[in-house]
């Protein structure tokens, strides 16, 4: 590894080898190589002067990239494409006079993007099935753990550790739901020429209307696709990229969610992430645990977040039929969307299976306000006894004022339950208070919602994608 030149640390610290092939020089000029190799088979099948021997010859040698002798060429021609093509032709010498023919920049270029996105697109969803399943299974094994539920970080009613799990598969299967959608609606550009008219194929077909569009329809299915767009300029619409990292910048958000989520769960020592025996949660504060994974992942979500501006700034820019601006934004802003995306789902992933749940911390904090989410239940009691329901709301009110002040004020325990045994307007024992404290009273339908989600939406995609789970883990690389 060279130390003298900048790397990005999504190559280095944070992608997966297969995230980082999609989007290597092999997999991008090998690509151009099998479209050079799908037009020419096309044009010799619809009658052109291309023969069989030049297919062939082009099709041995789609893998071996000469990169030195292509940059000599791009340094001398000033364009990408034209220094493949002689690089190509180089090997091909038969094909040479063949290759690209009636093609501009963008067939190579633009197609490629589209394959590569939609590759890219299912590694991630491969991903997002195998956090969502190990998710489920956390939520199913502690559907019934009760737990203190939080609006705006304070504490309210009773969830169970296994409901709020669910809360981050639900949003998980949107953007899954997200991505296939992008998967399936991804369109090659085709064969469209220099402004999207097909006027050069038009011409070496001599007019025929037919064979240039059988020509775009015999590309589209070697290369895998169902079609092409049905109308461009001289590229695909700069949407498509925009459509594209939106669905990656919606998982960013699902896992920051998560991510912030567990670092205040962290906070309250109630669930951690995993933290490895030799790992060293500060260089100056032995003790610490700090949840350096989940901050990872809101780290990296922030810049795909902030990253989906790229293309939709360049697909509202475009100029007519094309311009250039969008060519050196689209090849660092798409590709490290990707990259970030699959080390967020990698990171998520490794948590998701480590999770360490602590109950007697997380039974601790629901006691100690349970009296208070109980002292609805209590009143209702004291009614049936025959109390004065408007009085008795009172009291409670000033009771509860009174425990709040030993609580915060003096250090001391919540005695709600105390002070209520003690007022005769209730006429309940401690023991009968007490009754009122247990936790499952409060935690609702949580069970029966984390099975029923289960079964009901999440079962299915697991059952359609268990291909995906059977699939070895990627090792983290930090």
């Amino acid at each position: 590894m060279p130390t003298n030149t900048y790397e990005s640390p999504l190559s280095s610290r944070y992608a997966s080898e297969e995230m980082l092939y999609i989007f290597s020089a092999d997999k991008k000029f090998s690509t151009w190589r099998r479209l050079w190799v799908a037009l020419a088979r096309a044009e010799m099948e619809l009658g052109l002067p291309v023969t069989q021997e030049q297919v062939d010859e082009l099709e041995a040698h789609i893998t071996d990239i000469d990169y030195e002798k292509a940059a000599q060429w791009e340094k001398k021609l000033r364009h990408d494409v034209m220094a493949h093509v002689h690089t190509y032709g180089e090997l091909c010498p038969k094909a040479m006079p063949i290759i690209h023919l009636g093609a501009t920049s963008c067939y190579v270029g633009d197609n490629t993007d589209i394959i590569l996105m939609r590759e890219g697109l299912e590694l991630i969803r491969s991903k997002l099935v195998r956090v969502i399943a190990r998710l489920s299974d956390f939520a199913a094994e502690y559907k019934s753990l009760p737990t203190l539920g939080f609006t705006h970080f304070q504490a309210a009613q009773l969830v169970t550790v296994g409901k709020r799990a669910t809360l981050w598969i639900n949003d998980l299967l949107m953007d899954l739901e997200e991505v296939e959608y992008r998967i399936s609606s991804l369109k090659l550009l085709g064969s469209k020429g220099t402004t999207g008219t097909q006027a050069s194929f038009l011409e070496l077909f001599e007019g025929d209307h037919e064979k240039v569009k059988e020509l775009e329809e015999k590309i589209a299915k070697e290369m895998g696709f169902a079609g092409t767009v049905p109308v461009s300029g001289q590229t695909y619409s700069r949407k498509t990229d925009y459509f594209v990292v939106s669905a990656l910048s919606g998982i960013a958000q699902s896992a920051s969610k998560f991510a912030t989520d567990m670092r205040l769960l962290c906070h309250l020592k109630e669930v951690e992430e995993p933290f490895e025996k030799n790992q060293i949660g500060s260089s100056a504060m032995p003790y610490k645990r700090n949840p350096m994974r989940c901050e990872r992942i809101c780290s990296l979500a922030r810049y795909v977040i902030v990253d989906v501006g790229n293309p939709a700034v360049t697909a509202a820019t475009q100029w007519f039929e094309r311009t250039l601006d969008d060519s050196a934004n689209k090849r660092i802003s798409v590709p490290e969307a990707f990259l970030a995306v699959d080390a967020i789902l990698n990171i998520y992933l490794n948590v998701a299976s480590g999770l360490v749940v602590h109950p007697k911390v997380i039974q601790r904090h629901v006691l100690e306000e349970l009296p208070f989410m109980a002292s609805e239940n209590i009143m209702m009691d004291a009614v049936k006894r025959g109390g004065n329901r408007q009085e008795l709301h009172e009291r409670i009110r000033l009771h509860s004022i009174e425990a709040g002040k030993n609580v915060k004020d003096r250090g001391l325990p919540n005695n709600l339950i105390d002070l209520i045994a003690e007022d005769p307007a209730f006429g309940m024992t401690q023991e009968e208070l007490t009754a009122h404290l247990e936790p499952s009273r409060y935690i609702g339908r949580c069970p029966q919602q984390v099975e029923e989600f289960l079964s009901q939406q999440v079962a299915p995609v697991l059952e359609r994608w268990a291909n995906v789970l059977d699939c070895g883990e990627t090792e983290l690389k930090v």
